[in-house]
């Protein structure tokens, strides 16, 4: 076997199977249908898209960008590619000598880094066309394949390519670590990479995600973004909007404002009530008054006073130890609507999440160390009764399900307190509809919105008090079951898609 091991000899390789890269992508058509359906899920629809290493441009294609730029170091591959899809943009180039300073929302390097002469060259090289928000999606083979597709290209079953770097996860995130990247998210896909009737839908939609099976998966992918280049706070200081859903917490009101934190160039508390019946509403009316031009305090209500809208009429019934079935969701969703603030944060009026752990929240979120900051109760000594052993049992199993779920470590998905910039939420918000409007609580709405537009979630482990005053609304078998169907919607949407 000849080894390829200059980039000459690789270039004229691939400038002359570039005539039969039709013939291969038939011949493996079911491979590539499942790498054109992954770059779907991780890209939405419309971006600005960067493929290094595009062949002939079919998975660029597939991503459906708003502006789609193709680099290839072979002319006859980027020939081909142009003829093809004359609406993107196809150009000679090196991943090793990018020529470019234009930023994209997304670059795919797919089953590029066995092919290249220097992969640590080529991922300095990205800074070029990354910033902060950009995302860098790479695929490549598990090495536990090596011997099979080596005998695959022998019976002329795929198509050649001789020499080939074999990168293990750990040297993968070594050299981005090397050269100022990050992994947000691995995951593996294709335990059956042909297609067998019946057997290979069935592993490879089901079998291939369960945590032991899919290390045999012949497809690994990672997501990445740019790591912070500092330890300090990056950029100038941003304001901040903290939401607080409140039903029946009128004796938690006032001291939210006094233990709230200054943050940021100004920061807004934006009180979202749910129909108290406990004078919460006059007492937030009251803090209004006494701190006017003091703190940016406002009031929002989850039902208007003007009821003629078609609200539930349970809603406007609901026992006041309950949550409105409208939930806390759609209380945080209106806040979040009504904010001013670059950055969103949510507190829960009950106060078992302290007031001055935000600047915590803070501080990550804008020294770009997260994209979506999630508390942690679970990591500190709680205060005796804060939580029930039930609810800590559910949260540990919520944690294992979730971090296999979203491909991200998980260890609290129930604690309210969670932070992101209001241009991430935006997202979010936009991409909705993927999974739909199922979620009374919120956290799994944004937990799932976050994963889905691959931003990096981290956690703070927070201390977790107990309630001083009011009812807990969470009603642990009811609401745990609607924990469930939510979970089994993930399921679905992240792991059977």
């Amino acid at each position: 076997m000849t080894v390829m091991n200059t980039k000459e000899i690789k270039i004229k390789h691939f400038n002359k199977i570039a005539s039969s890269r039709d013939y291969w992508r038939a011949k493996n058509a079911y491979y590539y249908a499942h790498l054109e359906k992954l770059i779907k899920f991780i890209i939405p629809p419309k971006q600005k898209v960067l493929e290094i290493g595009c062949g002939t441009g079919e998975l660029l294609y597939a991503a459906n960008p708003a502006e789609g730029k193709g680099i290839d170091f072979s002319e006859k591959m980027v020939a081909s590619a142009k003829k093809k899809f004359p609406t993107l943009n196809f150009s000679l180039g090196d991943a090793e000598d990018l020529d470019s300073d234009k930023k994209f929302n997304y670059i795919i390097m797919s089953d590029l880094l066995g092919e290249l002469t220097d992969v640590w060259k080529a991922f300095s090289c990205l800074r070029k066309v990354t910033d902060e928000n950009s995302r860098i999606v790479i695929t490549y083979y598990n090495y536990l394949w090596e011997p099979l597709i080596r005998l695959a290209e022998k019976l002329k079953l795929k198509m050649p390519q001789d020499y080939q770097n074999w990168l293990s996860i750990d040297d993968l995130e070594n050299m981005l670590y090397m050269n100022g990247y990050e992994i947000i998210k691995k995951g593996s896909r294709l335990l059956i990479p042909i297609y067998i009737p019946l057997i290979s839908p069935f592993v490879n939609k089901y079998l291939a995600t369960l945590p032991l099976l899919k290390k045999l998966c012949m497809l690994d992918y990672v997501v990445v973004k740019e790591s912070p280049r500092d330890d300090g706070v990056k950029g100038d200081p941003c304001s901040v909007s903290v939401i607080i859903p409140c039903r029946n917490e009128q004796g938690n009101i006032e001291g939210a404002i006094d233990r709230m934190p200054e943050m940021g160039k100004h920061g807004e508390i934006i009180f979202v009530d749910g129909n108290s019946t406990d004078g919460t509403v006059e007492t937030i009316e009251e803090v209004i008054k006494k701190y006017k031009g003091k703190k940016d305090i406002k009031l929002i209500h989850q039902i208007p006073k003007d009821t003629s809208e078609n609200y539930l009429k349970d809603d406007l019934e609901t026992p006041p130890d309950k949550m409105l079935k409208l939930g806390k969701g759609d209380a945080v969703r209106k806040g979040f609507d009504a904010a001013s603030g670059d950055i969103l944060m949510i507190l829960d009026s009950d106060l078992t999440v302290p007031p001055e752990e935000l600047p915590k929240f803070y501080n990550t979120i804008v020294s770009r160390r997260g994209e979506f900051i999630n508390g942690s109760r679970l990591v500190y000594q709680m205060e005796e009764e804060a939580m029930r052993t039930l609810n800590i049992l559910g949260n540990k199993f919520f944690s294992l399900l979730f971090t296999w779920l979203l491909e991200q470590r998980i260890k609290d998905t129930l604690c309210g307190t969670k932070v992101l910039f209001k241009k991430d939420y935006e997202k979010i918000k936009a991409g909705r509809a993927y999974f739909g409007d199922f979620d009374p609580f919120g956290d799994f709405d944004l937990l799932f919105g976050a994963a889905k537009q691959n931003l990096k979630i981290v956690e703070i482990p927070i201390r977790y008090k107990k309630r001083e005053y009011g009812e807990i609304k969470i009603e642990r078998f009811r609401h745990g079951l609607l924990l469930l169907k939510m979970s089994y919607i993930a399921l679905k949407k992240f792991k059977f898609y």
